[in-house]
């Protein structure tokens, strides 16, 4: 049987993977993404997109969708579920979450794959690959076999394209399992938000409340860690722990999803093995605190999905593509801290609970509260990407330009050089980098040169430092 052809497949429907499909079809690249689901799923695991992802979104045209679908919450880093005492403001002009159940960012972003054009095959598993110096070929499950100059995995912590690499997946075992469910309550709504108050005082781990269309989204410790997690919960198992927690089960039942979650943490050794890489939860797995999971993915899709293409189309620099895993792997790493640290904070143990309340008090210095919340809202990343001012490395805010604001710039995801000298030029490079002279007077330097996910490359107002740059994250002249 003869294999198709495809430029690039992806291993994996969810988030990371369309993310990535969508970014790979602004460059033209022939994607296939193979989902082993026949349908969506309906299970909750996400509520929302961190300031960095709303960018993102920005930044490629798609946020009027998202916020029509979604709600703006105020705040958009709150470490540990501590409270800032005043609002704090954040490097940012989307210092909100936008809470969406976790279906709906599917959904969007699987549409906006599909309206690019990329080939989406569902009920489709993967069960193998081999990979030679031009390509690799991945057998479906019924014997089918398809052929792709690259295979990314985003199948999830339980990656089969990691395990078939042999790829090491070190960190920390699951030591804690929650249960996570949304479910119709006959409890009355003030005594279910009084009962999950008092509960929470001493259990930061539990937690319920509505999630809309009549359903309470709830979630608690579970009985032991299971040998067997890709097995649901049941109700009754549901029931049980919240009556051991709260004292009562609040009536709940027609649940719409049960599932479970772990504490483990694991970060892979790398994330490229010749002509497959990793991506999302296939590369990095933590617990949900402080909702970075979906997001850390999707970030790693809008990091990989310019580069990949750069290859695909033939013009990538020396060391582009592995710039993917030496950018985002340090990224991954923060993220597990963040949720390592967040983890001990939630105990109800007294040394952990001493620590939360000096850290509490610690919130009080806007320094803390604006430095814990960066973080945890995906602003605060910076790429070691040589030397230059402070502003390298870093994505740029959205500023208003002479011709509309910035982000309205990126949505076909090339490079852009924004210019306020007049004398510079991108002459070499027009067919990947656009260029915007008289940039206006909140560029907060003579010019910066941006990557297509919106960092900066370079600040400055030499030509020959620029190109020097344009010729390292974009190729050589045309």
């Amino acid at each position: 049987m003869g294999s198709e052809q495809f430029d690039v497949i992806i291993s994996g429907g969810g988030p990371t993977g369309m993310m990535l499909a969508s970014e790979l079809r602004l460059h033209d690249v022939r994607v296939l993404v193979v989902e082993r689901d026949a349908e969506p799923t309906t299970a909750v695991r996400s509520l929302g997109l961190h300031p960095r992802s709303v960018e993102i979104m920005d930044q490629r045209g798609l946020l009027d969708r998202f916020l029509a679908a979604g709600t703006r919450y105020p705040g958009g880093g709150r470490f540990a579920g501590i409270p800032s005492p005043r609002p704090v403001e954040l490097d940012t002009t989307h210092d909100y979450i936008l809470g969406m159940p976790q279906p709906v960012t599917d959904r969007l972003l699987a549409e906006r794959a599909a309206e690019l054009g990329a080939d989406i095959r569902c009920g489709r598993e993967v069960t193998g690959f081999e990979q030679d110096a031009t390509g690799v070929t991945v057998e479906l499950a019924g014997g089918e076999r398809v052929r792709g100059g690259w295979l990314v995995g985003c199948d999830g912590g339980r990656s089969l394209v990691r395990r078939k690499l042999g790829i090491g997946f070190p960190g920390e075992a699951a030591t804690t399992e929650w249960i996570l469910g949304e479910a119709e309550a006959t409890a009355p709504a003030d005594e279910i938000a009084a009962t999950s108050e008092r509960v929470r005082a001493t259990h930061r781990g539990f937690g319920i409340g509505p999630s809309g269309d009549g359903l309470y989204r709830a979630v608690v410790p579970a009985a032991s860690v299971s040998e067997d997690r890709t097995v649901a919960p049941t109700l009754e198992e549901f029931r049980t722990q919240l009556r051991a927690y709260a004292g009562t089960d609040f009536g709940i039942h027609a649940p719409r999803s049960i599932t479970r979650f772990t504490d483990a943490t694991r970060i892979a050794e790398r994330y490229r093995s010749g002509r497959v890489l990793l991506a999302g939860d296939a590369a990095h797995i933590h617990p949900p605190l402080g909702g970075q999971g979906l997001n850390l993915g999707i970030q790693d899709a809008f990091n990989l999905g310019w580069k990949l293409a750069a290859e695909v189309r033939g013009w990538a620099p020396a060391g582009l593509l592995d710039s993917y895993e030496s950018e985002r792997r340090p990224a991954g790493e923060e993220v597990l801290t963040l949720t390592r640290a967040q983890s001990e904070l939630i105990s109800p143990e007294p040394g952990p609970q001493a620590v939360r309340r000096i850290l509490t008090e610690l919130m009080d210095i806007d320094a803390v509260a604006r430095t814990l919340g960066a973080k945890v809202a995906g602003i605060a990343v910076r790429y070691d990407l040589g030397d230059g001012p402070e502003l390298v490395g870093r994505r740029l805010r959205d500023i208003p330009l002479s011709s509309g604001r910035l982000y309205d710039h990126l949505h076909d995801g090339r490079g852009l050089l924004l210019d306020r000298t007049g004398g510079l030029s991108a002459a070499g490079w027009t067919g990947r980098v656009d260029h915007l002279p008289d940039a206006g007077a909140d560029l907060d330097a003579p010019a910066v040169l941006l990557r297509p996910d919106g960092h900066v490359a370079w600040a400055g107002s030499e030509q020959t430092e620029l190109d020097e740059r344009l010729a390292r994250w974009f190729g050589p002249r045309e």
